[in-house]
């Protein structure tokens, strides 16, 4: 098992304590790591037995090794790294949030789309393989239908009302305020449920307790792909429903009184939501997902007795 992963077994038990852990992941300042570096830290902590029961003590080393994805053992392009989703995507979401024109919006959906299926590619369980068919250029062409389409449903709300000119204030507030948020949990889930479809069509690797691969479950790749996906949608579903509500209690009550400053306060109120969202949505399932013997497939119970089983989630 890999040196994160144990930490996540040891470390992410409970809900709080992987949200403290995250906190500290999503540090953007561990992205100024060098190759080197992390390298250098990557063995550290392979060869020093301590580092995963004391976490707190060697925080800094174990953050920047864990640039490295656990099941490939290279390192992850610096705009995919877990410290860079903030910095990437936070432009793309204040863009997206505030589109009133069709056209617009189906481009910074699509922009949005395909940094978020970029990140779930690369950060998605590695085992998979396959032997029909390029695994990797699967899931881009996958990925590439996804984000289409989720672009496509994004802007169509918008479309609609353009195009038959309904410019009620229902309308108004059903298709600028309401829908946008579970529109882009919903898209955000499918793309991850796409572009990872081969866990759950091939399986991915499950271990004992001691770190061993004992077999390839399509049952917890269909696990993992379900809690990722699921987590995304609180991410992303949240972001764009939260801020639409604190800026309603804003106005409503009336705290900004120039209307030309409701634009930087609504800019400041997603990005504090999506920063504090960041890690709550990495925390709702273990980074080490755990799977019990009576869910896993036959031919794996029958080479082993051990009864509970370890995977690596992705994110």
């Amino acid at each position: 098992m890999d040196a994160n992963l144990r930490f996540w077994r040891a470390e992410g038990q409970s809900f709080f304590g992987r949200f403290l852990l995250w906190a500290d992941a999503l540090d953007p300042l561990l992205l100024l790591k060098s190759s080197n570096e992390i390298k250098r830290n990557r063995l550290l902590i392979q060869i020093n037995e301590k580092t995963p029961t004391e976490p707190r003590q060697n925080n800094q080393v174990f953050w920047t090794a864990s640039s490295v994805h656990p099941d490939t053992d290279k390192i992850i392009p610096i705009l995919f790294r877990p410290p860079g989703r903030f910095p990437s995507v936070k432009f793309c979401v204040i863009i997206s949030s505030a589109q009133r024109q069709a056209k617009t919006s189906f481009f910074w959906q699509f922009v949005f789309h395909t940094y978020t299926t970029a990140f779930t590619l690369v950060n998605g369980n590695g085992t998979p393989k396959a032997e029909e068919y390029p695994l990797k250029q699967k899931q881009i062409l996958l990925g590439l239908g996804a984000i289409s389409y989720s672009a496509c449903v994004g802007a169509l709300p918008l479309t609609i009302m353009n195009r038959y000119n309904l410019k009620s204030s229902l309308m108004q507030l059903l298709v600028r305020k309401l829908l946008p948020a579970p529109l882009f949990g919903l898209t955000s889930a499918f793309t991850v449920a796409m572009v990872r479809s081969p866990e759950f069509e091939n399986g991915i690797a499950v271990m004992d307790r001691n770190g061993k691969v004992v077999g390839v479950s399509k049952k917890a790749g269909e696990k993992a792909v379900m809690e990722t996906a699921l987590s995304r949608a609180v991410l992303f579903g949240t972001t764009f429903f939260l801020p639409e509500v604190l800026m309603y209690c804003v106005q409503r009550a009336r705290f900004v009184k120039n209307p030309r400053a409701l634009g930087p306060v609504r800019m400041f109120v997603v990005m504090s939501v999506l920063a504090g969202m960041l890690p709550v949505s990495f925390s709702i399932f273990p980074q080490c997902g755990e799977i019990k013997r009576a869910d896993l497939e036959p031919e794996i119970l029958s080479s082993t007795e051990e009864t509970e089983f370890f995977y690596n989630r992705g994110i």
